[in-house]
């Protein structure tokens, strides 16, 4: 609440949050009516104190007096208060010895914008400050939103195993935090969304219970890349800007930056990510020597984590506002690079943008969006449920569009053509896998292009799945050229057998029609385009008769024994060319 500094015992919330240089939280979401408050309501410390620490209503000693003075006991008026199971009830009633639970009365979401988004909001000017403040706003109101709609549900009997939609919706702190926890402040515009785990239970009764915090953390990723295409279709369509993808580690997932601004600025502000890149080979060694193999992904992950715990810094007593970080930030920039890369930032923006708008296409096409995230959820995980296919759909818009605004529900189209088209049941039917079949329905063989990349435990799994969707890709592309040129057989088409080679040869503007003979079509065309051609030899051979009369009669050759096969004779008639469904 008073971002990452210490607060003075005694110290009220709101000085301490002046002191700290950090704006009061704010109240979201849509089950505030329920306990009487408006979004956009100042969080007040005993406020947070009641609700996500004690699990009761936020206006709780209001209640409590008002029961009192109409002569309730002092323990049913607290009782009133209390939102769900009270926290006292943790302890097992059977038994003393009984291991106490602790309570778990909300969770931190944490929304954080790319680095180049935060180099902007340091450096630029104070309307690009409040324009990318105000997209970090909608963008994270937008992803709670959709956490309410499709994913938040309540514990619902039987020991919490059943699980129904809320009724109303989240009640979420909102607190906003300018700057780094590094030792030296570096810019980090984010936001913590403090989710309380009281939620109204979907009755008449107006009850209240737990929310199904594994339903959320299951579509923590999902939410991530929301969140994400969100904030890069506000950035654009308020600033201008375009959205390209960078590579931080080879071979590893690539994530969406600003175009144009400086890669530079980067390494200034991410100093935190440099100092975990340092401690990790120490980690790497060690894990590789008791283990005996280099980590794969899932213990790389977690040797990243170990490091970022154990070169965290302690929290800063020294605070300043934010107008004092970014003068700092300003002039620490120009130091190490100059003013001319800080003063153009915008300028490079906006400059870049116009580059990649002419480069880049933001046409969705649902079928090879499908064919690509069915290729890289499958080589990166094997087998998959539908939040894995929504996040890469959401990464898959997001790179496609670069900042240009979606159609809603576009992502769950994506999604629902590659479960329809592209996927088979496993595990039970609990979770699903690609299907080779459909990805090849003919082409058996091609099958093997995906296999060796599953089993390459070498190259890095996005290298991989990459390298697959690409191939995919370009197959589904040539095979829709294909139809669309019509250059496959279609079904019932009739095959046009070889003419006789002893008629003439037709006119070259006939030469088409005879080769769509040999591509197959109805019976009526075929007749058709029989008669046509007939007609054209006939018309010409009238004209070598009419020429052959008007210059006199020639002189014929005598007819000589036919060659070999392999043979050509001076003065012989050369045979039609590789045309085999035409006439000779």
């Amino acid at each position: 609440m008073v971002g990452d500094g210490h607060r003075a015992a005694g110290t009220p919330l709101r000085a301490a949050q002046d002191e700290a240089g950090v704006p009061p939280g704010v109240w979201k979401g849509r089950g505030l009516a329920a306990v009487g408050l408006t979004a956009g309501d100042v969080v007040t410390e005993r406020q947070a104190e009641l609700l996500l620490g004690e699990g009761r209503h936020p206006d709780a000693d209001r209640i409590e007096r008002e029961l009192l003075g109409e002569g309730r006991s002092p323990a049913k008026a607290r009782r009133a208060t209390v939102l769900g199971r009270p926290i006292e009830h943790n302890k097992s009633p059977k038994t003393e010895k009984a291991k106490e639970r602790t309570p778990w009365l909300a969770m931190d979401l944490v929304f954080r914008a790319p680095s180049t988004a935060h180099i902007a909001w340091a450096l630029g000017d104070d309307e690009t400050r409040l324009v990318l403040e105000l997209c970090q706003d909608i963008a994270r109101d937008k992803t709670l939103a959709w956490f309410e709609d499709s994913v938040a549900e309540i514990r619902w009997r039987s020991g919490g195993k059943i699980r129904k939609p809320i009724k109303d919706g989240l009640i979420v702190a909102v607190f906003r935090h300018y700057e780094s926890r590094a030792a030296e402040s570096k810019p980090l515009l984010h936001d913590h969304a403090v989710v309380s785990i009281r939620v109204r239970r979907p009755d008449d009764k107006g009850t209240w219970g737990n929310l199904s915090a594994d339903s959320l953390m299951t579509h923590i990723v999902a939410a991530d890349t929301l969140y994400l295409l969100y904030f890069m279709e506000e950035v654009s369509a308020r600033l201008g800007w375009a959205w390209e993808p960078r590579e931080v580690t080879p071979g590893r997932r690539p994530v969406m930056e600003i175009a144009g601004i400086d890669q530079r600025l980067i390494g200034w502000q991410s100093t935190r990510r440099q100092q975990i890149e340092d401690a990790l080979p120490v980690l790497t060694a060690k894990y590789e020597e008791r283990q005996g193999h280099a980590p794969g992904e899932r213990a790389a992950y977690a040797l990243a984590c170990q490091a970022a715990d154990q070169t965290r810094p302690p929290k800063r007593t020294e605070l300043r506002s934010l107008t004092e970080l970014r003068k700092r930030w300003r002039a620490s920039a120009i130091r190490a690079y100059g003013a001319d890369i800080v003063d153009r930032l915008a300028e490079r923006a906006r400059a870049a943008a116009a580059a990649v708008w002419v480069r880049v296409r933001p046409v969705v096409d649902i079928v090879l969006a499908a064919v690509d995230v069915v290729a890289v959820v499958y080589v990166m995980r094997g087998a998959f449920k539908r939040h894995h296919l929504l996040a890469e759909a959401r990464r898959h818009l997001s790179y496609v569009l670069r900042g240009r605004p979606h159609e809603p529900g576009l992502d769950d189209q994506i999604v629902q053509a590659v479960v329809d088209d592209y996927t088979r049941p496993v595990g039970r039917g609990l979770k699903m896998t690609a299907d080779l079949r459909a990805l090849y329905p003919r082409d058996t063989e091609d099958q093997a292009v995906l296999r060796p990349l599953t089993r390459n435990r070498f190259a890095p799994q996005y290298e991989r799945a990459r390298l697959a969707a690409d191939a995919l890709r370009v197959r589904s592309q040539a095979v829709r050229r294909a139809d669309r040129l019509g250059s496959r057989i279609r079904p019932r088409a009739v095959a046009v057998p070889a003419a006789s080679r002893s008629r003439p040869r037709p006119f070259r503007s006939d030469w088409k029609a005879s080769r769509l003979l040999e591509q197959g079509t109805d019976a009526d065309t075929v007749e058709q385009t029989r008669r046509t051609l007939e007609a054209a030899a006939a018309k010409l051979q009238d004209g070598v008769r009419e020429r052959a009369l008007a210059h006199g009669p020639r002189q014929q050759p005598a007819l000589a024994t036919a060659p070999p096969p392999h043979t050509q004779q001076p003065g012989a008639q050369q045979p039609q060319s590789r045309t085999t469904g035409g006439f000779a």
